[in-house]
């Protein structure tokens, strides 16, 4: 009994000392990352708590806001856009991993079927709008304005061959548009989500040397503290490298 009230006694001097971290994420793969680190973490006296988003808008704003301390969920052009025009001044601290961009359809077997006049979804925001259109330049498609880069918009398409009609729609809803859709642009964690899989469903695929790398994200205040520099040092570990391979096979890619 004695021995029982120490331990006791210990595992409550220890959680009282725990530093809490709240992350916000989405869910794949995000989040699944995030849920493996946490005993790691908890060893090194860091509680991680994994607030789980389902947009591009919140996680950003929470942080900026100070009501979480962390973000995990999007790579650099999306941050530095949304620092631009939301006026927030929030930094990345380490890159993580890339999830290869994929077009999906549950109509056609290969983009050469796309039929004239076929409707094409992408994300709304300016970054992976952008990286969609790139991604069907790249397979052929459309072709852009040579300075168009990695904000471009449909304004920018100067020869669409194939007449494609072009929607913009929220990044979150491109799932669940595809049987409605001939042809979507969908970002790898939402593909995940609806069950999907990019190295087997996409008709088109970013390499792994997409230069999109998902970013740990956190205001400038905080970016040294102790609690964020374990998560950083927890998620560029070889046990988190060796999860990413084995649980997405090729869908999620290591990016250190």
């Amino acid at each position: 009994m004695k021995k029982l009230l120490t331990a006791l006694a210990a595992f409550a001097a220890f959680s009282a000392q725990a530093e809490t971290l709240s992350v916000a994420a989405t869910p794949v793969p995000h989040a699944e990352i995030l849920e493996f680190v946490k005993p790691t973490l908890a060893q090194e006296g860091v509680e991680l708590k994994v607030r789980v988003f389902t947009d591009y808008v919140q996680p950003n704003l929470q942080v900026q806001q100070g009501n979480l301390d962390a973000n995990f969920f999007q790579h650099q052009p999306y941050l530095d856009e949304f620092n631009a025009s939301r006026k927030t001044e929030l930094v990345s601290i380490g890159g993580v991993h890339v999830e290869p961009f994929g077009a999906y359809s549950s109509k056609i077997k290969e983009l050469s079927e796309l039929a004239q006049g076929a409707t094409v979804a992408i994300p709304n925001d300016a970054t992976n709008g952008g990286r969609a259109l790139l991604l069907l330049q790249k397979a052929g498609v459309i072709t852009l304005k040579p300075e168009a880069g990695i904000l471009a918009t449909p304004k920018d398409i100067v020869e669409n061959p194939k007449g494609i009609k072009v929607r913009e729609l929220e990044a979150a809803t491109l799932p669940r548009v595809l049987s409605q859709v001939d042809l979507a642009l969908i970002n790898t964690n939402y593909a995940l989500e609806a069950k999907l899989n990019p190295t087997q469903d996409a008709l088109a695929i970013e390499g792994s040397d997409s230069p999109y790398v998902n970013i740990l994200v956190t205001r400038a205040d905080n970016k040294d503290s102790d609690a964020v520099q374990k998560l950083v040092k927890a998620l560029h570990s070889a046990e988190v490298k060796q999860f990413i391979e084995e649980k997405y096979k090729g869908a999620v890619v290591p990016a250190f």
